[in-house]
């Protein structure tokens, strides 16, 4: 039965803000516009129950998710008493409020993988304490924590000593040890079963949490309550499934130590246990529409644990609009407010053929006026569904368009990014000689490459260098100047033993980059202090833990190997390491919250790539929610003004920007003007050229929730989802039998929206208006 909304002063200042007329989901939700606005309502929210309960119970997320809302929440408090704080009090109802005093807050600490030493910085029960006991000022001896390191186990013994490889076998609860180890195992085990019990008695002996708030994760997830979990479970050890574990691989260092570690969490009922709770969760992005869809839509179900939520009556979701984007209330309001625009038409007709599972010249005029949104359309006839045909083949046709005599600067914020996004336009690009094509990754990327590939890496150089396998260092002027010399030649060796199938051959290319990085990082002098160097770094990455962020020294090392990966996909095609541009934007450090981008420090130096290389084209990442991965929307923000800035500079009237989209967040044909087709081969390359050259990626140790394995099959199995939403429109025979041999080869399409200067600044302004409080 759906709860009737009961929202508060704050919620009604962002509902009226946000222009929301419908909530007839079975939870209240709100929207708002993007992710960094997802946190400042969530601060309003939280200041104003906090002014009203200073000596409540909180429990609030750990990870990326809540970054916004711990910046929001400190510079309001800062920003009390002055005119800015005040204007934003204002806005949002706070200006009745008294001034919250967190001191006396009492804080429970929601999840933490189980065994982790509470010292490792990638440990929630560290982060809780950096960013909400210190960050906050909150009273330490009010809280309630998941510390690994005391929690009893037999005997007194320590995490380390009980479970050596860090795995928790959680059959001993039901079956008999094999060995003397397993018997300390089990009896540790209950030892923790106990503590969780008491863990849940010390929340509920303070009456329960009274403010929630929360992120949900692929799987519906909320706290680590997993799809299937009981709506009455309490806190307790618990496994996880794959989905929560390649979310968390980011944080622990990889798959393979996730899928190893075992959770304590709170449970359903321990969020829920308090009926007067202000329980929130929060989500961003059209990558979780159908999972809010579901959560928000469906009864009370273990399938969908944040359906939970509905047992409070001031339960709430707070979402962008790109996560509501599926829920009914958005698809009448988007159908029904506002001027009809051609969009409208496109989206209800091609959402009309998946629901009857038509194809569109199947489509009746009947069955156009029989649904409430196809209904909508002005002047229906029966010509509307062969316009929106064609104005897909428009499309279609606009993408088999051969370019020429354009000099085009593709960017990604990450290494692989563009490869994913559109690889398929590219090589049709590099094909045409009177194109100039120049590619540019904007940040490191260092994040992405584990210590047991840096430290495999390094023991094989070491193993080349004592068999004489890697003369460059026997150059007189090697470690002098040689070293920067022939990178070119590193990348013909590399793919050349590609193409022979030369395994070990191969890796000495590698070797022979990572030799070259390790000579200009550390400013090595002769052969023995390269020895010595690479020693070393064994050792301190040996003595590592897993997602231990490493000195700034070994993070380059790591981005130049990633840097060498780039340079490889593109020689496949015959561009030269001078034509791929590695930016290393100053943002990006590797902490849990990167910085904001600054317009000298991250700006500039994409305003001098576009000077120098004068791109007439320029391909870029388009995420105009923030909600993707973080670096997503801050390298477009750090794009849009070195845009903005050349805009002022040039004559930029002829100027076309591209953005694609790929596996982190993906484009709606109705969104799209271009559509490219992408044959077999096409696909081909593209798995090949992942396979062969983002060796740090192959073993896809941070993999997409979606796929177990490599982003480039992820990216394969959209783009066929993309051909498949259009060939229910135009038919399978639109492709078998078109006259162009590229469309017949169609195994797959992508989708891309081709911008001028002022549209692409559009977009990007938005999202700018909702973080200038930090820039």
């Amino acid at each position: 039965m759906s709860i009737q909304p009961n929202f508060s002063q704050t919620e009604l200042a962002f509902i009226k803000e946000s222009n929301q007329k419908e909530n007839n989901t079975l939870t209240p939700y709100i929207t708002v516009d993007n992710f960094p606005k997802l946190g400042l309502i969530t601060a309003c929210r939280f200041l104003e129950w906090v002014s009203c309960n200073p000596d409540g119970v909180i429990s609030l997320p750990t990870g990326k998710t809540p970054e916004y809302f711990i910046k929001w929440t400190k510079y309001i408090l800062e920003n009390w008493d002055n005119q800015r704080g005040k204007e934003i009090r204002k806005k949002y109802n706070l200006d009745k409020c008294d001034k919250p005093n967190l001191r006396n807050l009492t804080f429970v600490q929601i999840d933490e993988f189980f065994p982790i030493s509470s010292r490792q910085a990638n440990s929630f029960f560290h982060y809780v304490n950096k960013f909400y006991i210190e960050g906050f000022g909150l009273n330490p001896e009010n809280a309630i924590l998941i510390n690994s390191d005391e929690i009893p186990l037999a005997g007194g013994r320590h995490f380390n000593e009980v479970f050596p490889k860090l795995h928790v076998d959680l059959t001993l609860r039901f079956r008999e040890p094999n060995d003397d180890l397993e018997k300390i195992q089990q009896e540790s085990i209950y030892l923790i079963d106990k503590w969780c019990g008491e863990y849940e008695d010390s929340i509920r002996a303070k009456g329960g949490i009274g403010f929630f708030l929360g992120g949900i994760g692929p799987d519906g997830h909320i706290a680590f309550n997993t799809r299937g979990t009981h709506m009455y479970s309490a806190t307790r050890l618990t496994e996880t499934n794959f989905e929560t574990q390649a979310v968390a691989a980011g944080d622990l260092g990889g798959i393979e130590v996730s899928s190893n570690r075992l959770v304590i969490t709170i449970g359903l009922e321990s969020i829920t246990y308090n009926p007067d709770a202000v329980a929130i969760i929060i989500a961003a992005g059209e990558a979780k529409a159908q999972i809010i869809k579901d959560s928000l839509e469906s009864p009370l179900n273990n399938i969908y644990p944040a359906t939970s939520i509905q047992k409070l009556k001031n339960g709430r979701f707070y979402l962008t609009k790109g996560a509501a984007i599926k829920l009914t209330d958005s698809l009448d309001s988007y159908y029904s407010e506002g001027e009809w625009t051609w969009e409208k038409t496109e989206r209800a007709v091609m959402s009309l053929c998946k629901k009857l599972k038509k194809y569109g010249d199947r489509l009746k005029l009947e069955d156009l006026k029989k649904d409430k949104y196809t209904a909508m359309i002005p002047d229906l006839s029966e010509n509307t569904v062969e316009k929106v045909m064609e104005s897909i083949i428009a499309k279609m046709k606009k993408g088999t368009e051969r370019q020429s005599n354009e000099v085009i600067l593709h960017t990604g914020p990450h290494h692989d990014d563009i490869s994913l996004g559109i690889l398929p336009q590219i090589t049709t690009q590099l094909q045409e000689n009177s194109n100039e094509a120049h590619f540019s990754v904007l940040t490191s990327g260092f994040t992405a490459v584990t210590n047991t590939f840096i430290i495999d890496t390094l023991l094989h150089t070491k193993k080349l260098l004592d068999n004489n396998e890697i003369q460059m260092v026997k150059y007189d002027d090697f470690f002098e100047v040689g070293y920067k010399l022939k990178t070119d030649k590193d990348v013909y060796h590399f793919l050349t033993n590609v193409a022979s199938e030369n395994h070990n051959q191969r890796l000495r290319g590698l070797c022979h980059r990572i030799v070259r990085a390790i000579v200009g990082i550390y400013e090595v002098k002769n052969q023995q202090s390269l020895r010595e160097t690479i020693n070393d770094l064994i050792s301190i990455l040996r003595n590592s833990y897993d997602g231990e962020k490493n000195p700034s020294k070994i993070q380059k090392l790591k981005g130049m190997v990633r840097e060498f990966e780039e340079e490889l996909v593109w020689a496949h095609f015959g561009v030269q390491v001078k034509n791929v541009h590695h930016l290393r934007l100053g943002f990006y450090t590797g902490d849990i919250f990167t910085e904001q981008p600054d317009k000298k420090r991250d700006v500039e130096p994409i305003l001098e790539l576009l000077r120098k290389v004068k791109p007439t084209i320029l391909s870029l990442t388009l995420d105009p929610e923030g909600s993707g991965p973080d670096t997503h929307y801050k390298v477009l923000q750090a794009t849009a003004e070195a845009v903005r800035q050349w805009n002022e500079e040039e004559n930029l009237e002829n100027f076309r920007i591209v953005g694609y989209r790929n596996v982190w967040f993906k484009f709606e044909p109705f969104e799209a003007n271009v559509i490219i087709p992408v044959s077999l081969g096409d696909m081909s390359v593209m798995e090949d050229s992942f396979a062969n050259c983002y060796l740090s990626q192959v073993n896809a140790s941070f993999p997409s929730y979606a796929h177990n394995g490599k982003f480039s099959t992820v990216a394969k199995r959209i783009w066929v989802d993309q051909l498949q939403d259009i060939q229910l429109l135009l038919g399978k025979n639109y492709f078998y039998l078109h006259e162009s041999a590229k469309v017949r080869a169609s195994h797959g399409l992508i989708y891309t929206k081709d911008m001028n200067v002022e549209e692409f600044l559009t977009h990007a302004r938005e999202l700018e208006k909702s973080i200038e409080g930090f820039i």
